[in-house]
């Protein structure tokens, strides 16, 4: 069996489903779309998530920590963190500023993992999703120090990268169905018997 391990680039993800509409697709069973991506002769080593947690609005972080703690139920599923702030962006036209979040350390963190992984021989293959071109270093390295691995770029919905397809040894983009068919039931029980409820904003 071919041992795969599935990166996912959480906001890239995120920003995806944003861009298409799919709300409806947040409450997403990461674990399960990873298995959803492989073919029969492949077994899943684990999935790794990379992800900030946000502050604000108060809402929308109650909704990422509901989701976060969701996750934190699937076994064999690590979730790695980077660094979430609010810069400050001045309008050229009218000179009023406003804030612009800024997601930090994601893409160091995935390069971090995908080399690391590759280096004790933790996968023969790799799938990345994500569409972020910042990606391709790590890429190239893998390519070149581990000629019999294999690096497959899965783009989010709505995501693409030109720089990707090209230094992949394949890619494709996640479709619908393969979302749909990954949705965590709306009520998901922590191991402490605690009931996680999806988010009403996610139903629609």
């Amino acid at each position: 069996m071919e041992k795969v391990i599935v990166y996912i680039d959480g906001f890239n993800f995120y920003f995806g489903l944003k861009e298409k509409g799919w709300k409806r697709y947040y409450w997403l069973n990461l674990q399960k779309l990873a298995e959803n991506l492989l073919k029969p002769f492949q077994e899943l080593a684990t999935t790794k998530y990379f992800t900030s947690r946000i502050s604000s609005p108060p809402d929308k972080q109650k909704r990422q920590s509901t989701f976060i703690e969701a996750l934190e139920t699937l076994d064999n599923f690590q979730i790695f963190y980077g660094t979430y702030q609010i810069n400050k962006i001045k309008c050229k036209r009218c000179g009023n500023i406003f804030p612009k979040p800024n997601e930090k350390m994601t893409d160091v963190n995935i390069a971090a993992e995908l080399l690391t992984d590759a280096f004790l021989d933790r996968f023969d293959k790799a799938i990345l999703i994500s569409a972020d071109s910042d990606l391709s270093a790590p890429i190239k390295k893998v390519k070149r120090l581990f000629p019999d691995k294999r690096v497959i770029v899965a783009f989010p919905p709505a995501r693409f990268s030109y720089e990707l397809s090209k230094l992949a040894h394949a890619f494709f983009t996640i479709g619908r169905k393969m979302i749909a068919d990954s949705i965590f039931p709306d009520e998901v029980i922590k191991k402490d018997g605690y009931m996680l409820i999806r988010p009403d904003l996610w139903k629609s």
